[in-house]
């Protein structure tokens, strides 16, 4: 009798250890229904290049953070050195990680959309619900944060013809990230689907008002990545620096 009364004791401790191991989730699976859950981030914060204070504010009268002032710029895009348009060969907009996870639940994307924007509300998962956005390039103002898309001011395939091609991973996950320069901005989904990925010399911003930003932004991360310029790119960096009252 002893023995069988130790074995249905063994029985019973081994039942409740396999209930345990049962009702974990080793696979870290998490809620089901999925819908329109963020992915779990992939990739570490992008670090801007050195010396850059990391989530600067713009300035007083600015709209982009970062911003060397006219006369800064102009000393700046004369030390860019020039040379022609590079190749395009081996661009992939992937080879630019973005958008980059910023913490609590935001990547890059939601982060501009916070910080261009006026009494921006955003749900659980940092998306922007409601806000108002007034874009820099053709000044039109927008209530839809999915009316706006996220600018980089140096596009990543502009980058690529511009040096970027030698950089490692790392720098160009910054470069495509980078919320210490003003290479990202909010701005209407039409202005910047014009722009696509040209220069200056090629596109500038309808709203002339933004001529003297944009010339001192571009000039700003060119400088700051040690990028290179064409000379009709930099001719209309400097006509827009003289649109420039101060």
């Amino acid at each position: 009798m002893g023995r069988q009364i130790r074995v249905r004791g063994a029985l019973v401790a081994a039942l409740l250890l396999a209930a345990a191991a049962g009702c974990s989730d080793p696979q870290g699976s998490g809620p089901a229904g999925g819908g329109d859950a963020k992915p779990q981030p992939s990739v570490s914060r992008a670090a801007p290049p050195a010396g850059a204070p990391d989530g600067a504010a713009p300035a007083g009268g600015d709209v982009l953070p970062g911003l060397a002032t006219t006369a800064e710029a102009r000393t700046r895009l004369a030390a860019l050195k020039v040379a022609p348009v590079g190749t395009m060969a081996g661009y992939s907009r992937a080879r630019f990680t973005h958008w980059a996870e910023q913490g609590n639940k935001c990547d890059t994307r939601e982060t501009v959309l916070k910080r261009d924007g006026a009494e921006v509300k955003q749900d659980g998962e940092c998306r922007a619900v409601s806000g108002t956005w007034k874009s820099l390039y053709d000044g039109v103002v927008v209530t839809d944060a999915a009316k706006m898309d996220i600018d980089h001011m140096v596009p990543l395939a502009e980058g690529w013809r511009s040096g970027a091609s030698g950089w490692d991973a790392a720098r160009r996950k910054a470069f495509a990230n980078d919320l210490a320069h003003p290479q990202l901005l909010a701005v209407t989904a039409s202005s910047n689907r014009s722009k696509g990925d040209q220069s200056p010399d090629l596109w500038q911003p309808p709203d002339r008002a933004s001529w003297c930003q944009y010339g001192r932004a571009w000039t700003t991360v060119k400088s700051a990545y040690e990028l290179t310029v064409t000379e009709p790119e930099k001719k209309m960096l400097t006509t827009m620096l003289d649109t420039c009252t101060s």
